[in-house]
């Protein structure tokens, strides 16, 4: 007969919790190394707190297959990633869309017009994921080329990348959000505009502010030309090789899932490689595995150029693994369950409500390391309260999206902050101060709450 298990109290949820904040920190601010050993000691520690809430190691294990699981899609989508960066690179297509893009951008205005144009590419995918895998690698290039600081380039792709994560219906976190709060798609995305359009706006306004310190320079004058003159010595460039990029977006567009779509890309970028690179079999096969490698004997190129490859997201992978190992165990045992009600007890008012869920949400991306997480659990935990207060479901979809989707990739270990951290090639503590949408936006979200502007009754939708 199986012994009842014991549901965790607070003090016992927190105990996890806590050593693996003492365990990043000494790790990384004192050691300066990675998150992976934290996580993993993280996770032991999770593990002995369940054997101690009468868990067998069976069903441990069980749930930490089951938050590997929730991001086995998304690992794959990392991989094929890796692998078409290195593809497009020897097959000249980054370096075809870096050099149109120095030709075309200006320091000035570049950290908008990246903005602007990453909002585009996500709005018609609907994946954040797949427009950093495409044109912020390129963007990421350009703004090099331009004198942009790499992590302000970084963090105005994110922003970018999430206003469509966030509001295209082709989303899944779109999708999931209201599905979990009781409302339906296009209620939850028309709400999110309230939010959207101030947070979009300021966000403008400071990529301008700080693109105005770039404009002009002789200096930037000289890399770019000479960076030109290099892609073009060591590059057929055509705008036909544009060609693969945007039938990836178009794929997506379409429907199509991303991995088949990403690897379709994969395999467009080794035909151009062939076919306009002059590239051998060899020499595509080790730029897909181990990353493009460019000798060009300029450095500002080959620091540019020298990337990609299936195992440049190995790290990334171990990371993803040993953080959903751990959020894994903490949502099997109940303990993120327990952190939530605890929160939920200090809840009075509307503000104190939207607050505690944004801060939840936040909370669950850190420590379950999973955007799904962190808007599933504090979706499931706040409803009664949403509810018993007369609100419209579609505040709460708007307040997951508003915290669990937007601050999901400005955690380094969290599945999305690996991710665009591997992609971008800049760690998430870097460019976070410039991911001026995913900051903003939840403060937007508090306001609203306090304020009660656009917090809409149930009673409003009655006929």
């Amino acid at each position: 007969m199986k012994e009842e298990k014991k549901k965790p109290s607070l003090l016992v949820a927190l105990v996890p919790v806590i050593f693996l904040v003492l365990a990043l920190f000494v790790t990384i601010v004192l050691l300066g190394q990675s998150a992976h050993i934290p996580l993993i000691l993280a996770a032991a520690v999770a593990a002995c707190v369940a054997v101690y809430l009468k868990y067998s190691w069976e069903e441990i294990l069980s749930g930490m297959i089951h938050g590997i699981n929730l991001a086995m899609g998304a690992i794959l989508i990392l991989m094929v990633v890796g692998l078409m960066i290195g593809t497009w690179i020897s097959g000249g297509i980054v370096p075809t869309m870096i050099y149109y893009g120095l030709k075309v951008l200006s320091p000035g205005i570049f950290l908008g017009a990246t903005m602007i144009i990453c909002s585009i590419i996500s709005l018609g995918t609907g994946s954040s994921w797949s427009t950093a895998g495409t044109v912020g690698v390129a963007l990421i290039g350009v703004g090099h080329g331009l004198g942009v600081p790499t992590a302000m380039v970084a963090g105005a792709i994110i922003s970018g990348a999430y206003f469509g994560d966030k509001m295209s219906p082709l989303s899944d976190t779109t999708n999931l959000a209201p599905a979990v709060a009781g409302t339906d798609l296009f209620s939850h995305i028309r709400h999110m505009v309230y939010t959207v359009v101030p947070a979009y706006v300021i966000s403008l306004g400071l990529y301008a502010f700080l693109g105005a310190r770039f404009s002009g320079g002789a200096l930037e004058s000289q890399n770019i030309e000479a960076i030109l003159s290099t892609i073009k010595s060591n590059f057929f460039i055509h705008p036909l090789l544009l060609l693969p990029p945007v039938l990836v977006v178009v794929m997506v567009v379409l429907k199509i899932p991303p991995l088949p779509a990403l690897l379709g890309g994969t395999l467009l970028g080794a035909v151009f490689a062939v076919l306009t690179q002059s590239r051998t079999l060899a020499e595509i096969v080790q730029a897909a595995n181990s990353g493009y490698v460019s000798n060009s004997g300029v450095a500002m190129v080959d620091d540019l150029l020298t990337r990609g490859g299936l195992m440049s997201m190995m790290e990334t992978v171990a990371l993803i693994i040993c953080a959903l190992s751990f959020g894994g165990i903490m949502e099997k045992t109940g303990m993120l369950e327990a952190l939530a009600s605890a929160l939920l007890k200090k809840v009075r008012r509307t503000g104190s409500l939207v607050a505690t869920t944004i801060f939840t949400c936040i909370g669950m991306n850190i420590i379950a390391a999973d955007q799904y997480i962190a808007i599933v659990v504090p979706g499931r935990m706040f409803k009664n309260a949403f509810d018993a207060k007369g609100l419209h479901p579609k505040n709460l979809s708007r307040v997951l999206e508003d915290s669990g989707t937007v601050t999901s990739p400005l955690i380094p270990w969290n599945s999305c902050g690996a991710f665009m951290g591997a992609t971008l090639g800049v760690s998430p503590l870097l460019y976070l101060p410039y991911a001026f949408l995913n900051l903003v936006q939840p403060m937007v979200s508090i306001f609203y709450g306090y304020t009660g502007i656009t917090m809409e009754k149930v009673e409003k939708d009655k006929t």
